[in-house]
């Protein structure tokens, strides 16, 4: 009895030692939980699932009044922006409409334009972080990491729409309003997309004509865009609009002295007809090739008016 008693205990023991080794090995094969951000290192972030929040030392943005044809998107985003940033009540906000327009310019130029005028005031700075469309199912994830933060924190996802059989939407509904926890209070989502309500109209048609509630079907999906407390469109721009942006661009570069306004006109109007649209990326587009022509590096005029919008 004893002998089989021994040979059961060798048993056990050589089970448990393969259970350690594949434990171990699963534990190797497992992802690495991301590491705890560092908020006061950069003021703006790019979300990485595997990485978590990688600071941004130098953020591709454009000075808040170059930005020429959408002011009154301009003022309605700065003073929500603001009121976050200040500890006030704030709502999430949707800009959508044409490509070019300077959705997502005006995100950026507006964050900086806020911690400009609020961090002298004693505030904690505001932080930007960019979630990429991709990654949108891992939101709340990333909610529970920002809820930790010490800072009030401006979550940005650039061109955001979603497609046929795509879920990601549900999981964005629920971090935005739903849930019991609700979303944090120090985290306020902005997003652009070409789509009003983040769907391709003939994904909506299609419910419609397909489901057997289709008025149940089409608000389930519809009712994304309502998450949003505040929507502002971005339409084609004028022509007189077009100019003014490059006008703005080219005194605050220092090109005014180097091109005839009639040459200026000119060539600028032509840019546009080849590209077949008037928009703030041709016109930043054009300022682009025509500092090249003229060998002058694209930087601020020495004292030029580029700075960040104030607020008294």
């Amino acid at each position: 009895m004893t002998h089989v008693n021994e040979d059961e205990d060798g048993a056990l023991r050589r089970i448990a030692a393969s259970l350690e080794q594949i434990a171990s090995s699963l534990a190797r094969l497992a992802p690495r939980p991301a590491p705890e951000p560092d908020f006061a290192a950069a003021d703006c972030f790019v979300f990485e699932p595997s990485l978590g929040l990688k600071p941004v030392e130098r953020v591709n943005r454009v000075p808040i009044v170059l930005l020429k044809g959408i002011d009154r998107s301009r003022d309605i985003l700065f003073d929500n922006t603001l009121r976050f940033a200040t500890g006030l009540p704030a709502n999430n906000a949707l800009l959508w409409g044409a490509r070019g327009m300077g959705k997502s310019s005006l995100v950026k130029a507006v964050h900086a334009a806020v911690n400009e005028a609020t961090v002298r005031d004693g505030h904690p700075p505001l932080k930007l972080v960019e979630i990429p469309r991709e990654d949108i199912a891992h939101l709340p994830g990333l909610m529970q990491m920002l809820v930790r933060a010490a800072f009030p924190i401006l979550l940005f996802c650039d061109d955001l729409s979603f497609d046929h059989d795509d879920t990601a939407y549900k999981s964005l509904k629920a971090a935005l309003e739903g849930g019991v926890e609700g979303r944090p209070d120090n985290v306020l989502f902005y997003a652009t997309s070409n789509r009003r309500h983040l769907l391709p109209r003939d994904m909506i048609e299609n419910e419609r004509s397909t489901a057997i509630n289709p008025g149940e079907a089409v608000e389930e999906k519809v009712s994304l865009s309502d998450r949003f407390g505040l929507w502002l469109g971005f339409h084609n721009c004028s022509q007189d609009q077009y100019l003014a942006m490059i006008d703005g661009y080219v005194e605050a570069y220092g090109l005014a002295k180097l091109v005839a306004p009639d040459d200026l006109r000119r060539q600028a109007l032509e840019w546009a007809t080849t590209r077949g649209s008037r928009s703030g990326r041709v016109a930043h587009q054009f300022i682009m090739d025509l500092s090249g022509r003229l060998g002058r590096p694209l930087r601020a005029e020495a004292g030029a008016d580029v700075g960040s919008r104030r607020r008294d």
